[in-house]
This record gives structure tokens, C-alpha cells and sequence, in this order.
């Protein structure tokens, strides 16, 4: 049964697009990790600011590995002065069959 992620982070104006770029910049070295089936980066239609990603993980140890990768780091190094609050994660069990 998958673990699906969804995660929005909302930056602070001025640094947009800073939070951005970094955002971006792991998607690439996440999708490599074994157990990740999907890691997707989204920009909210209706507010530039709002960044969102939605990830799917084939078992809890896969997420867990990757909350501890090196490419995470920027972000979490960073957040207080990119983020305008703090990150909301929705975690959620997958009870369909994946597409």
C-alpha cells in the first residue's frame, strides 16, 4: 500500500523565487530514491506563492529515507527565512490500486 505526501509550503514574497529554485532543485535526486514512485512540484494557479508537491512512496521506511536525504537540506536549512509559514503535510494511505 502506497504513502502518499502532500505538502504546501507557502514562501515569503520577496523570496519566491529563491524557494523556488530550490524546491526544484530536488525533485530530479528525489525521483531516483528507491521507493519513490512519484514526486511531483506544483505552483498554485491562484497564488504564486504557494508551492505544492504531491509524492507517492512505495512503504513509511522508503519516506523516512527520504526525509534524511542530503538534497533536503537546503530547504531545512533555510525554511525560516523562505518560508511565510510553516510547511503543512497531509499524509495520506493510498486505498485504490495505483493508476
Amino acid at each position: 500500500m502506497a504513502i502518499t505526501v502532500i505538502g504546501t509550503l507557502k514562501a515569503r514574497p520577496e523570496r519566491r523565487d529563491e524557494l523556488q529554485g530550490v524546491l526544484a532543485a530536488m525533485v530530479a535526486p528525489t525521483r531516483a530514491e528507491p521507493g519513490c514512485i512519484n514526486y511531483d512540484f506544483h505552483v498554485d494557479a491562484a497564488d504564486p506563492c504557494v508551492f505544492v508537491f504531491y509524492e507517492n512512496w512505495r512503504s513509511d521506511a522508503d519516506l523516512e529515507a527520504h526525509m534524511k536525504m542530503p538534497h533536503l537540506q537546503p530547504l531545512l536549512k533555510q525554511a525560516d527565512a523562505l518560508l511565510a509559514e510553516p510547511v503543512d503535510v497531509r499524509r495520506l494511505t493510498m486505498i485504490s490500486d495505483l493508476a
